[in-house]
């Protein structure tokens, strides 16, 4: 694509036990665009965005994110990369007992020595952003499923990141509220000139958002590219995902010996 990556993944192998996660993971996320991060459950979606957060290191390869190898910084440098990032998780992970006002405050009361006139104004402005500025007073308790994502959107937006990552942002929302939600990251993305990465099942929200998707399948990126050139994407695998066919090269049936030894039906003897 013709915009630089701003995260990198170098033949990148993850493993957990004697379980693979990533075998020789190779990918450009590009900045200032969306990229989706789309395959079957259990395929290590979420460990992708664990491995650019520095939570966890790869067991061979690289992760480069604006420049810097994660896994070899050391703690302040490391911490000081996250301050760039913004993270939306997947239960929103709101804090209960505090108000909407202190939640999106937090950061900036941890991170900065600003002015409490200023982390004011900017707390409003991100629930603005939001379309949740009547809401400051409120607990986390008042609020609906999507406004609890919402919350929590304008409180990773707070710091003004660089990069702001989603984990499963559509899970659990009705219809009105996932476009909501579609419109925002959209929205943020082209106003605040930022990185995003989006980890989804939803596939037609994430392609209609997204500049560039990969789909991870057994350990491996099987399919990449713009939304459109995904849908014309060769691959059976990745058009079984993409429209949701329950058999294919997937099958439906988990593999198991022939039936009639578990149903009493062999042979009878005379």
């Amino acid at each position: 694509m013709a915009s630089s990556p701003y995260i990198s993944f170098d033949n990148v192998r993850f493993s957990r036990g004697a379980h693979t996660i990533f075998d020789g993971v190779s990918l450009d996320i590009p900045k200032g665009l969306i990229t989706a991060i789309m395959g079957p459950s259990g395929t290590g979606k979420t460990t992708l965005l664990k491995l650019i957060g520095g939570q966890l290191k790869p067991s061979s390869g690289s992760v480069i994110v604006a420049g810097h190898d994660v896994s070899t910084l050391g703690r302040k440098a490391l911490y000081d990369l996250r301050e760039n990032m913004g993270m939306l998780f997947q239960s929103g992970a709101l804090f209960t007992d505090i108000s909407v006002f202190e939640n999106v405050a937090f950061p900036l009361r941890v991170h900065t020595r600003l002015p409490e006139e200023m982390i004011r104004d900017i707390v409003l402005m991100k629930l603005e952003a939001v379309g949740l500025r009547g809401t400051r007073t409120m607990m986390p308790s008042e609020l609906s499923g999507g406004m609890t994502r919402r919350v929590a959107l304008a409180r990773s937006i707070v710091m003004d990141p660089e990069l702001i990552m989603y984990d499963e942002p559509f899970a659990g929302q009705d219809p009105i509220a996932m476009g909501v939600l579609v419109k925002m990251i959209r929205d943020l993305n082209s106003t605040m000139g930022l990185t995003s990465v989006l980890v989804s099942h939803d596939v037609p929200e994430s392609l209609s958002i997204c500049h560039f998707a990969c789909i991870i399948s057994d350990g491996r990126i099987i399919g990449q590219g713009t939304p459109d050139e995904l849908r014309e994407h060769p691959s059976e695998r990745v058009q079984q995902f993409l429209t949701g066919q329950p058999d294919g090269p997937v099958p439906f049936h988990y593999p198991a010996p022939d039936s009639s030894g578990d149903w009493g039906l062999g042979e009878v003897s005379e």
